[in-house]
């Protein structure tokens, strides 16, 4: 598995190459049905309002495959003024990141690799989490 970046301090967003778990301002997983399960805010953003966006867009994205049968389903990125949510499938269930990225920056292959490995799981005991 490919490390996620946990340096304390940094003020720097993350380049689009990496995952920096600081720069992780919420996650919502969801089953592979695209019903929500798990929500973790962090006190940069308390908020969850975002996870009904992302809820809509693989209900889109369910919707679209299966009309027009589409295969190959790789990511989702939704973009706002100041945040990006990047939802990407992993084995058994969808997670989807909120990400404080203010400048539209490109999601490479090498960052969405990151994002698939991510442990979720890890959120449990990172006081930076709280789950929603």
């Amino acid at each position: 598995m490919t490390p996620v970046s946990t340096s304390a301090g940094s003020a720097n967003p993350p380049q689009p190459d990496s995952l920096a778990i600081e720069s992780i301002l919420g996650v919502a997983i969801f089953d592979l049905n695209g019903l929500p399960q798990e929500y973790y805010t962090t006190p940069d953003n308390p908020e969850t309002k975002w996870v009904q966006t992302v809820f809509q867009a693989l209900g889109l994205k369910s919707l679209l495959m299966a009309s027009l049968r589409l295969e190959g389903f790789q990511h989702i990125l939704i973009q706002t003024d100041e945040h990006k949510a990047v939802v990407v499938r992993q084995k058994n269930l969808y997670t989807a990141l909120l990400l404080h990225q203010p400048k539209p920056e490109a999601i490479t292959e090498a960052f969405l690799a990151q994002v698939r490995q991510f442990e979720t799981h890890t959120l449990r005991s990172n006081p930076r989490f709280t789950a929603a």
